[in-house]
């Protein structure tokens, strides 16, 4: 299990190797970013966009919550942390695309499928419960097409199903729904596999997610 003191060596050899090999980079970035892509990810320990993306720094506007998800548009008073983030990426640093990626084995999506389930409803009253409502429509979906929804088909089915529903919210905020109509923005949904480590892109015309 790596600790904090461990991350400060792994700081030291980024600092020695990976910071000094791209210094130029570093410099550029120290004046600016202009990423052209956001990606909304799930907070998981296992999904980390810049790794299964093989990124620079700079190069993609990461936001990550528990399930990848994204609240509908509202303009009720609160601290609206994704869509503050969506806001500063679509308005301010001129993204061309979001990506929405979700990913198996996702602790998220499962809890939302089983939260009917007597006694299985993750803090209930708290935080947990509020946010990973937003999948309440979609796992009653998802329930009705897996009666025997306990298996790992049911649960890819959800965490599917969980991407879906983010790019559905995101087309609620007004400037998105903009900027896609006018061709200046584009959505897409992704889903990787941490079993096998495929990532498989969404054709939201068929529904269907296939391979890269």
């Amino acid at each position: 299990m790596t600790r904090f003191a461990e991350l400060i060596d792994g700081y030291r050899r980024f600092r020695a190797t990976g910071w000094q090999q791209q210094r130029d980079r570093w410099d550029e970035l120290a004046e600016g970013q202009s990423p052209k892509v956001m990606v909304i990810a799930c907070s998981d320990s296992r999904v980390e966009p810049s790794q299964i993306f093989d990124t620079n720094p700079g190069e993609i506007f990461v936001v990550r919550n528990v399930a990848a998800l994204v609240p509908p548009f509202e303009t009720t008073p609160g601290r609206h942390g994704v869509s503050a983030a969506l806001e500063f990426a679509v308005q301010f640093l001129k993204v061309e695309e979001i990506v929405v990626m979700g990913h198996g084995m996702c602790g998220g999506c499962h809890a939302a499928l089983h939260r009917t389930m007597e006694g299985a409803e993750p803090g209930r009253g708290g935080f947990i419960a509020d946010w990973i409502a937003l999948l309440d429509d979609a796992s009653a979906d998802v329930r009705a097409a897996h009666p025997d929804y306990d298996n790992r088909v049911a649960g890819r089915a959800m965490e599917m199903a969980g991407v879906k529903v983010s790019l559905d919210n995101l087309r609620t905020f007004p400037c998105i729904e903009e900027k896609e109509k006018r061709g200046t923005l584009r959505l897409r949904g992704a889903f990787f596999a941490i079993s096998d480590g495929v990532l498989h892109i969404l054709d939201e015309k068929t529904g269907e997610f296939s391979p890269a």
